[in-house]
């Protein structure tokens, strides 16, 4: 059972070294050509079509994806699928990765002269210069490996980790040189917690019309309780004769005048509203809203009433609005 166990161990640091090292060497093969290629890919006023077949094909549809991604449209095509009709989504101005490690796979092979015909130019990713793909190339990327992790040689092991990495340089090289930035990224991303704090603004989750708690500054603080209790938000923004924002009334004031009498509730609002809170703008960031409430001290606040360029509050942020939408 242990030689068993150890036997185990040994292969899988075995193939991590034989694939680690593989990609190592790939840094030799970022020369004249691969760059040539990339500034293809620029020059590119189309998409990128990426095809592979087997293996090679499901680390196309990864590259494909991740070029999309970053700035770079980009789609995978089914080699089998474009011999039988699909070749029709190739035009004259695209960009066309070819995957295949021995550079010899009748799939892709068979549709190269088709491609060459419609117009668009082929980046050959291969191990073998030699072999139709990397001839019939108009650039050429060398993915070659010097053995496969696999134990028969069989199962594409390290030349799959090997094209990965490649794909993934290619796609990296082409987002700096295209300044790619974190916005750009979130553009494509909406759905995910990059999109949402680069994305969100305060105006796509505060409370707007009727569920805006405002008082005037004459209400009786018994009033702008009843409106905060009705809008179930702890808050009111308060306004003066023009509607513009001159302070907040929270139920912690509330609370706190309480303890002293209950007087104060046939008093204006204006006499126990607080006159200086934290407010945000409608365009600012939803991740900018939560850092203010944040860093607020002593404590924390969990309300923001949102002010426009003319000083009327437009909209209130509150804390649980910012965490059910995932901004983090």
């Amino acid at each position: 059972m242990s030689e068993h166990k150890s036997m185990i161990r040994e292969k899988a640091v075995e193939t991590l070294d034989l694939e680690a090292k593989a990609v190592a060497r790939l840094k030799e093969r970022i020369d004249d050509g691969f760059e040539a290629a990339v500034r293809a890919i620029l020059d590119c006023k189309a998409r990128v079509v990426v095809t592979g077949m087997g293996k090679s094909g499901h680390v196309g549809r990864k590259i494909a994806a991740t070029l999309a991604s970053t700035g770079t449209p980009a789609f995978f095509m089914h080699p089998a699928e474009a011999f039988h009709g699909d070749l029709g989504m190739v035009t004259t101005d695209d960009i066309v990765i070819a995957i295949s490690n021995s550079g010899e796979s009748n799939e892709v092979v068979n549709i190269l002269s088709i491609i060459h015909r419609i117009g668009a130019r082929i980046i050959a990713m291969c191990g073998r210069r030699q072999s139709q793909l990397g001839r019939s190339a108009d650039f050429y990327i060398d993915i070659g490996v010097e053995r496969e992790a696999c134990p028969l040689g069989l199962a594409p092991t390290s030349s799959t980790t090997a094209t990965l990495a490649m794909g993934d340089a290619i796609a990296m090289a082409l987002m700096a040189a295209r300044d790619f930035k974190k916005e750009d990224y979130a553009l494509f991303h909406p759905g995910g917690a990059l999109g949402r704090r680069l994305l969100l603004t305060v105006a796509n989750v505060m409370h707007t019309g009727n569920e805006n708690p405002v008082v005037s500054h004459d209400t009786t603080a018994k009033d702008a309780l009843f409106v905060m209790t009705d809008k179930g938000l702890g808050a009111a923004s308060v306004v003066d004769a023009d509607g513009k924002f001159i302070g907040l009334v929270t139920d912690g004031i509330i609370r706190r005048a309480l303890a002293q009498d209950y007087n104060f509730l046939d008093r204006e609002v204006e006499s126990i509203m607080f006159p200086t809170p934290l407010t945000i703008a409608p365009d600012k960031m939803a991740a900018a809203a939560l850092h203010v409430m944040e860093q607020h001290r002593p404590r924390p606040v969990t309300v923001l009433p949102v002010i426009d360029a003319e000083g009327i509050p437009v909209g209130i942020v509150h804390l649980t609005d910012l965490l059910r939408q995932g901004v983090v």
